[in-house]
């Protein structure tokens, strides 16, 4: 049953929504894994969507599957890049991994307008401007 099944808690790792550069107009974003720990996560998938409920219509994006297969540790990996019309919707990014031999998963979750200025932190690994969920 599911109660005997261990608890694998995600701890030290995170992802991050950068701001790459660009012009005023037209700004480069892209979303990261970010490892902080020692060790290398194995075989890691995450997949990404976009939703919201607006005016009685459901709004949903594709569901995209990224396979970044090993992540050193204290290392990062590039999920996607994102395009910023899409912030206005809720961004979910479902993280799974094995460390040896055990598989930990972990959804993150970026709200409708929480990736804006006012959250920008200078990025761990990265040292780039960009909001993170850990």
């Amino acid at each position: 049953m599911k109660k005997d099944l261990p608890e694998n808690i995600v701890e030290d790792i995170s992802i991050a929504v950068s701001l790459e550069g660009g012009t005023p107009e037209t700004k480069i974003w892209r979303v990261y894994l970010i490892n902080q720990k020692n060790e290398t996560l194995r075989n890691v998938l995450v997949t990404s969507k976009g939703y919201d409920r607006s005016e009685g219509k459901d709004i949903k994006t594709s569901i995209l599957r990224h396979f970044l297969g090993d992540v050193k540790g204290r290392s990062s990996a590039l999920i996607e890049p994102i395009d910023d019309a899409l912030f206005g919707l809720t961004n979910e990014y479902w993280l799974s991994y094995y460390i040896d031999d055990v598989i930990y998963d972990k959804k993150f979750i970026f709200l409708p307008e929480s990736i804006v200025d006012s959250n920008f932190i200078k990025l761990p690994l990265l040292n780039k401007p960009g909001v993170l969920i850990g």
